[in-house]
């Protein structure tokens, strides 16, 4: 007789993702591992008296979801801090500023972030809004798309920025009529600001990095790529892991210094290991900007509120030429590279630095990918498939709102507004996918993503939707947020899918996607998650 199992599911559905899965209705697990999928009767004989059963009762089971670009110590700092995600227009985020100062007299630095640039004219709030709640102290808070800050006039003076500061080459200070900084800082702008806030304590850094931990793992994320991890996220992490507390598998892409150069690769291979589930395996170049602040690197330039060319192309982080250099050294040093790309002309740079990396090294098995990729040139997608490059997509942003509608179709013209987010394109083309949140710029819920992936609509949105040639299936959207990210954190042999001998990384949802309207995808809600057979989150105790 075989030992019993130390977890059962019953009473499916059970979807695999396997590419050669049939249907289950029951999975058994013993030692953190998958022993067995099949019917109900196929478990029943490794069910014992300590077997813990869970009857699914027609909620569905599915691999654990894998989020392949996220900031959950980042989050958890701005969740413990002046955290203004729950606003909902300029009003509210000036009243959650007002209350955290309140609640916080001792502080002598309001910091946090979390604001949104629809809810401001231009998309660029003033210092004024900010000088009125709070006139003696600081105030830094980072958008929430983390490409700017939005700055209050006490910071400015205690940072010597004023009519005469020049901007810096990799960002913008947005300035009034006359000169004197308005209180937005765009992209390297930020720093001029954010390097005085003072540095969180590792006590901080660690209380970040659980709160982040429990809310992934709310939201039925099991593993993920870090894709900011300087060195104080990378102690929080090592002491987590080393002390039992990090319940997820991670990756941590270390972050590339744009301001210097390969001087700095020995001091990332001095960085590169990790400890208990935590690796640090990959690095992570910042290329361009934003479109809606119009540092997103462009192959041809901005509009203007006109409809005329401003010369303006965004801005290249990382001169293309040593581009190539740095990734072909990092990918002969074992190192993988996961570049920020949001512009096509940024893209089409990333995907020229794999190319000469490929040239120069062969193939290496590194798994790169490049994230966001909101324009792509209709001639770049077929590269990415020739050149084995992962395509990182966050599905949320591919939809009508009003950061789309307002401050980014108007100033890119119809034609290169048809280029964003070519999930459909890429994935007929053989790229491989996967997927993520970029939490804490949008929400960390995989099933948001998957709604807006299959719908290219926000839930509840009754426009039209968004170049909807452009939809994935709910297999290949699901196949993204598991076996897509699984395999470019390099953990597709042990994840991604429910298959006996894999780790039992396991998410139990309140209803079968399959089974529902694809209008009503974002409803689904995660009862369960577990880690190794072991749960570490349940929203209601399943029976």
């Amino acid at each position: 007789m075989p030992a019993p199992a130390d977890l059962v599911f019953r009473n499916g559905p059970v979807h695999t993702l396997a590419p050669a899965g049939t249907a289950a209705t029951a999975v058994a697990v013993r030692d953190g591992r998958i022993v067995a999928v099949g019917r109900d009767a196929d478990v029943r004989p490794l069910t014992g008296t300590t077997t813990e059963v869970v009857d699914l009762a027609g909620r569905a089971l599915l691999p654990g979801f894998q989020d392949a670009h996220v900031h959950p110590v980042l989050a958890g700092l701005t969740m413990i801090r002046c955290d203004l995600h729950d606003a909902r227009d300029a009003g509210e985020a000036v009243a959650t500023v007002r209350a955290y100062a309140e609640a916080n007299p001792d502080a002598r630095w309001i910091s946090g972030g979390g604001w949104s640039m629809e809810w401001f004219p231009g998309g660029t709030p003033s210092r004024h809004l900010l000088d009125a709640v709070v006139p003696d102290r600081p105030v830094h808070l980072i958008n929430r798309d983390g490409h700017g800050a939005w700055v209050n006039t006490r910071a400015l003076e205690l940072c010597g920025i004023d009519a005469g500061t020049p901007d810096p080459v990799d960002g913008r200070i947005e300035r009034e009529p006359g000169g004197a900084p308005q209180g937005t800082l765009h992209e390297g702008a930020s720093a001029l600001v954010g390097r005085h806030v003072p540095e969180p304590t590792a006590g901080t850094m660690l209380a970040a990095l659980r709160a982040g931990q429990g809310r992934l793992h709310a939201a039925g994320v099991t593993a993920w790529q870090d894709a900011m991890v300087d060195p104080d996220v990378q102690r929080a992490y090592l002491t987590a892991a080393e002390s039992g507390l990090l319940t997820g598998r991670v990756v941590g892409a270390l972050w590339w210094d744009r301001e210097r150069g390969e001087e700095q690769i020995p001091e990332l291979l001095a960085r590169r290991g990790g400890a208990g589930w935590f690796r640090t395996t990959s690095v992570k170049i910042m290329q361009d900007g934003v479109a809606e602040n119009f540092t997103a690197a462009m192959t041809s330039s901005y509009l203007d509120g006109c409809g005329c060319r401003t010369g303006n192309h965004g801005i290249s982080f990382v001169d293309p030429d040593r581009l190539r250099a740095y990734v072909t050294r990092l990918d002969a040093e074992g190192f993988q590279v996961h570049v920020h790309a949001v512009g096509d002309r940024a893209v089409r740079e990333a995907l020229d630095a794999f190319e000469a990396a490929r040239a120069a090294n062969g193939e290496t098995g590194h798994r790169h990918h490049i994230a966001h990729l909101q324009v792509v040139h209709p001639q770049d997608v077929p590269r990415f498939a020739a050149l084995g490059v992962t395509a990182t997509i966050q599905p949320l942003w591919a939809a009508h709102e009003p950061q789309m509608d307002e401050l980014t179709i108007p100033f890119l013209g119809p034609e290169r507004a048809g280029w964003q987010y070519p999930f459909g394109d890429l994935s007929r083309a053989g790229a491989p996918l996967a997927a993520g949140s970029d939490w804490p710029v949008s929400s960390p819920d995989p099933f948001l993503g998957i709604h807006v992936a299959v719908n290219r609509a926000l839930p509840g949105d009754d426009r039209e939707a968004f170049l909807p040639h452009q939809r994935l299936d709910l297999t290949a959207a699901l196949t993204a947020y598991t076996a897509g990210t699984a395999r470019v954190n390099h953990l597709d042999a042990e994840t991604g899918t429910i298959e006996p001998g894999k780790l039992a990384d396991l998410v139990v949802t309140d209803r079968d996607p399959y089974a529902i309207p694809a209008a009503e995808l974002a409803g689904t809600s995660v009862v369960a998650t577990y880690v190794g057979g072991r749960r570490v989150h349940a929203a209601t105790e399943p029976s």
